[in-house]
């Protein structure tokens, strides 16, 4: 039913748009809900605030309350100063696999679902089936919060969520939240032969950085006992710092960004607090000495819950019917899944592809995993109409 040549066929067109999470979804959310229009489905389309990027929720079948949700985000990591073998922006195919920005995150399992919806028969589903494609994961998950909102409007709460990330096709049931913030420093430019002048917003970033390496020193210590993950402490990365706009100037503004992806919410409250008395106690008095209006401001990017195992799980049960497959896991990476457990659906995350591919030059899916992932849906549908 979700034949697999059709789902590379639709896998290249999703590929062709280049949705990297900088830029406009627009085309892409028009092409989706295109395919999915034409197969009688009920769509909604939510814009942000820009107007450049939007969530599609689609539904086929009869019109009852609960049904299984197929979700996915459209939006893919950028390619800047990644050193490809093909254009990234048009699928290639070569010994089994499937080479593209986006096949394996996750843009793959979002192809088998429209071959799904495409080969279905909407009058013979016993339950709807819904179709939840959102903008902006990789940067927060901003889209799918956007997309909570508007289920709960709509009163629409699926029974079962399953999330496509790559997996490898396993079923997991868990994995840590993630936390994304901004720290912006505003010091006072001047000249690089005179430093006590100025305020020179790059060194407070690095002792700011200093203080976050501290901090993650000390989040291992705070490790649950029962701790189910792996690494069992909350992680923290520091993935950018700029600032300064040449050798010779003292640095009058700089940045970093960050993550932590906690396994308990008190963690996330432990670094809040110390960076605040840190900032507040230290930083900002040395800054504000020379320079009244240095500032420190600390954006939140995203603050999304973690997945959290459940006793019962009926999305983790069905997708172990349709898979084959007894054993679930966890991961330590983060999916738009612990925001639909939040609406109150069951959720579980499995999809084709694996996530050591994703984000890097040369991304690839190997064809056998989307014939598995195609296999799932197959028997899915078969449910559906049973």
């Amino acid at each position: 039913m979700a034949d697999l040549n059709r789902s590379i066929e639709f896998l290249r067109d999703l590929i062709s748009f280049p949705s990297v999470s900088s830029d406009s979804n627009l085309d892409l959310i028009a092409f989706l809900g295109e395919v999915l229009g034409n197969r009688g489905a009920r769509t909604m389309i939510s814009r942000d605030e820009t107007g450049t990027k939007a969530n599609l929720f689609a539904t086929i079948g009869p019109d009852l309350p609960g049904g299984i949700m197929l979700s996915g985000h459209t939006d893919v990591v950028p390619i800047a100063d990644q050193d490809w073998s093909t254009d990234p922006f048009e699928m290639v195919e070569g010994a089994g696999r499937l080479y593209g920005r986006g096949t394996c995150d996750m843009k793959g399992f979002i192809a088998a679902a429209l071959a799904l919806a495409d080969s279905i028969d909407p009058a013979r589903l016993k339950r709807p089936l819904h179709f939840a494609f959102t903008y902006d994961e990789e940067v927060g998950c901003i889209g799918a919060r956007q997309l909570i909102d508007d289920l709960r409007e709509h009163d629409i709460m699926p029974d079962i969520t399953i999330i496509g990330e790559p997996t490898e096709m396993r079923i997991i049931e868990g994995h840590k939240g993630c936390c994304e913030y901004t720290a912006h420093f505003t010091g006072l430019e001047g000249h690089g032969s005179a430093p006590d002048d100025g305020v020179n917003a790059a060194e407070y970033a690095v002792r700011y950085v200093g203080k976050l390496m501290e901090l993650r020193e000390e989040l291992k210590s705070r490790a649950p006992g029962d701790s189910i993950f792996n690494p069992p402490w909350t992680t923290m990365n520091i993935g950018r710092i700029s600032g300064g706009v040449a050798h010779n100037v003292i640095a009058g503004k700089a940045e970093v960004e960050w993550e932590m992806r906690p396994v308990q919410d008190s963690d996330v409250d432990f670094v809040k607090i110390a960076l605040a008395e840190y900032c507040d106690k230290h930083l900002l008095p040395a800054m504000r000495a020379v320079h009244d209006e240095a500032e420190i401001f600390v954006e939140t990017i995203g603050e999304i819950a973690g997945l959290k195992p459940m006793p019962e799980n009926a999305a983790r049960d069905l997708v172990a019917e349709l898979t084959g497959r007894n054993a679930t896991d966890l991961v330590a990476f983060g999916t738009e899944a612990g925001l639909f457990q939040t609406l109150g659906s069951d959720v579980v995350v499995c999809g084709p592809g694996s996530i050591a591919q994703a984000h890097r030059p040369d991304e690839f899916l190997e064809i056998e995993q989307m014939h598995q992932c195609c296999d799932m849906l197959t028997k899915l549908g078969g449910k559906l109409m049973a």
